[in-house]
């Protein structure tokens, strides 16, 4: 899993917006890791609200001059939308699955395949941490305090503790946050 979080914990605003982790200036460290960390492949997974946002701008002529390399993975890389409301999926190779995301991913875990990341998505993000199914969490902690919003995790009650794996600043202020199983445990 991948997604940024405010100081104060949220991964949207109390409006469900996401735009206070768009770069606030220049940083090439930051620009170079987010082209490197999208174009290592895999299946993407998203819920239908981050689905919708994602297929509204990554196809896009402004999304392709803006950041080509990222652009050109998450219109090439595979895509998993999970809802129970879509009726089709139209952004280039999409499939779109209405079970029960848990149960899903266990299955696809489970068969040989490229890895996958979720992106966004805070409900199916909760429900994958409950059901222990995560072996990579990455936070990009923005520093900007929201006051309000969205915690990634709601509703989890699992209390799954993690080991730190990695922890990296950027000249943005931006804080990347990598946790895997805690082996200890």
């Amino acid at each position: 899993m991948f997604n940024n979080v405010s100081l104060d914990g949220y991964f949207t605003d109390a409006g469900g917006d996401m735009s206070f982790a768009k770069p606030q200036g220049p940083d090439p460290e930051h620009a170079e890791f987010v082209s490197r960390n999208a174009g290592r492949g895999g299946t993407l997974v998203f819920g239908r609200v981050t689905y919708q946002m994602m297929a509204s701008f990554w196809p896009t002529e402004a999304a392709c001059q803006m950041m080509p390399d990222v652009a050109s993975a998450m219109n090439e890389n595979p895509k998993i939308v999970f809802s129970r409301t879509l009726k089709s999926a139209a952004w280039n190779n999409t499939t779109l699955l209405g079970g029960d995301p848990a149960a899903e991913i266990a299955r696809l875990k489970a068969e040989d395949g490229p890895d996958m990341v979720v992106l966004g998505s805070g409900r199916i993000a909760a429900q994958l941490m409950q059901a222990g199914l995560f072996d990579q969490i990455q936070l990009m902690v923005i520093p900007v305090v929201l006051g309000a919003g969205r915690t990634l995790f709601e509703g989890v009650t699992a209390r799954p503790r993690l080991a730190l794996k990695e922890a990296r600043a950027f000249q943005s202020g931006n804080v990347l946050l990598r946790y895997g199983p805690n082996s200890a445990l």
